[in-house]
């Protein structure tokens, strides 16, 4: 399960423009830069993203995995993030369902089973 529609719209609206110039300086967080698929336009996305020790980030899909910034980083099949002041490229995006959450860390985990989530979005660093 997804959080709801209309939560989305308020986090375009308001939150993520607040969230924004935080989220690439919090740990946890990450700021994710896209090109829309349709547009070509350079898009920015606050979002929470945990990197594991083999260079892969994982990166909780709570509204669902088929949000616009998802297709987008599918169909350019790269993206890059802005962690803790750096700037990461990532490559081979996957999306899957992991109901156990296991991929993410134990607090992280109760929220998003808290919350239903059960799909993510896996990318690797760039060589």
């Amino acid at each position: 399960m997804a959080l709801p529609q209309w939560l989305t719209r308020v986090n375009l609206a308001f939150t993520n423009r607040l969230t924004r110039p935080l989220a690439s300086r919090l740990p946890g967080f990450g700021l994710l830069e896209h090109v829309g698929r349709r547009s070509g336009l350079v898009r920015h996305t606050p979002l929470n993203a945990f990197r594991r020790k083999d260079g892969r980030w994982i990166v909780a899909l709570t509204y669902g995995p088929d949000v616009h910034w998802v297709r987008n980083v599918l169909a350019a099949g790269r993206c890059r993030m802005e962690v803790q002041g750096r700037w990461i490229e990532l490559v081979e995006p996957r999306r899957f369902r992991d109901p156990a959450r296991k991929q993410v860390p134990m607090i992280v985990r109760w929220g998003l089973t808290a919350l239903s989530v059960e799909w993510f979005l896996e990318l690797r660093e760039a060589p």
